[in-house]
């Protein structure tokens, strides 16, 4: 699974490295409400979560449900401005004027997408004009809670008032954290675009997305980026942008914004903390199915306290030779062992610390 973006009509000039403040607000925002998918942050989210004053923390539950499970759409509103050419504000207040001038179709879908799980990446029907799909939007909102089902009325009834509750309440979250944050942080998202804009300029773009992830492959021939991600989607850069967002808060997290009419975004973590060159998802569920077999498990255990040949485990488990070659082939594929030459014999050993690797890598792919 993953998702592409079709880049056949994107010129060099197009491309463009900026950080965004009103997307790193969202990723703010979903650290404080998962800050178990961000354990690095645990300091900042203590610090954060002890000075927060109590209205403003009850305004934060009202919508989480825009940045719990990852974040809007509405946060990146540059990607969505008719013309698919805007680049990210240089101020939150900059962003948050391009967030006035999505047309309330575009505002109410990106509200709705996980409340109601709208079509993302293809044209439809919206629920402002089609009666029918406004009854199914309600009816899946009314599923999820009645947290959801209250917004999703108020959004519907009357949208401009929830954009001007929305707007308000982000300017009160950068009162009351968010500018101290990015003042800190704004100069290393500055350094890592200077960055990346340079390895665009001299070496290329794909030289540029694999500095971003070693998610994110070029396919020169086919004009095609693929991100490897648990999920499938694809876009097309068409005559407009392609963006690159950096985030300083967002580790594990690499999200594509492929909205339909909306520009394509790569919204990566900077000076990220993930191994230099994660296992993609096709190996990860590799190795977790070689890990599976209760035989295999049983060998393991051998191999972990130390070196076997092939003869020395069929015998321990009473297995023929054969069998247990078919098992270390299972394990050598999925990258688990390491062997060696003693002589006339060939030792297997498990490695341990890919093993050991697996939990995070295990949450960093689920979480990409």
């Amino acid at each position: 699974m993953s998702v592409t973006i079709d880049i056949a009509r994107l010129r060099p000039e197009s491309v463009a490295v900026v950080p965004s403040p009103l997307a790193e607000l969202g990723m703010a925002l979903h650290a404080l409400s998962e800050p178990g998918h961000h354990p690095g942050l645990q300091g900042w989210v203590t610090g954060v979560t002890a000075r927060l004053d109590s209205h403003l923390a009850d305004r934060m539950c009202e919508a989480d449900f825009l940045w719990r499970s990852t974040f809007s759409d509405l946060f990146m509103p540059f990607a969505g401005v008719p013309g698919r050419c805007t680049l990210p504000g240089a101020t939150l207040a900059e962003e948050l004027d391009q967030l006035d001038k999505l047309t309330d179709e575009q505002f109410v879908d990106a509200a709705l997408e996980f409340t109601c799980a709208l079509p993302y990446n293809t044209r439809g029907p919206h629920a402002l004009s089609d009666a029918e799909v406004r009854h199914r939007a309600l009816d899946l909102a009314a599923a999820r809670g009645p947290q959801q089902l209250r917004f999703s009325e108020r959004l519907l009834a009357d949208p401009p008032r929830i954009r001007a509750w929305l707007r308000q309440f982000l300017q009160d979250c950068d009162e009351a954290f968010f500018a101290e944050t990015w003042s800190r942080l704004r100069h290393q998202l500055a350094a890592d675009a200077r960055h990346k804009t340079d390895l665009l300029r001299h070496k290329g773009l794909a030289e540029a997305l694999a500095a971003v992830s070693p998610a994110v492959t070029l396919d020169e021939t086919a004009a095609r980026i693929t991100v490897d991600k648990l999920g499938e989607g694809h876009t097309a850069v068409g005559d407009g942008r392609l963006l690159l967002v950096p985030t300083s808060l967002g580790w594990p997290h690499l999200m594509v914004l492929h909205r339909h009419d909306w520009q394509p975004v790569l919204h990566y973590p900077a000076g990220s903390s993930e191994p230099a060159a994660p296992p993609t998802l096709e190996q990860l569920a590799l190795r977790m199915t070689a890990l599976s077999h209760p035989v295999r498990m049983r060998i393991c255990r051998n191999l972990a306290r130390s070196a076997y040949t092939t003869g020395e485990l069929a015998q321990a488990h009473g297995m023929t030779a054969p069998e247990i070659s078919r098992h270390l082939g299972v394990l050598k594929k999925a990258g688990l062992l390491t062997t060696r030459r003693r002589g006339r014999y060939v030792q297997h050993q498990l490695d341990v610390t890919m093993v050991a690797r697996l939990g995070s890598d295990f949450l960093e792919g689920i979480l990409r």
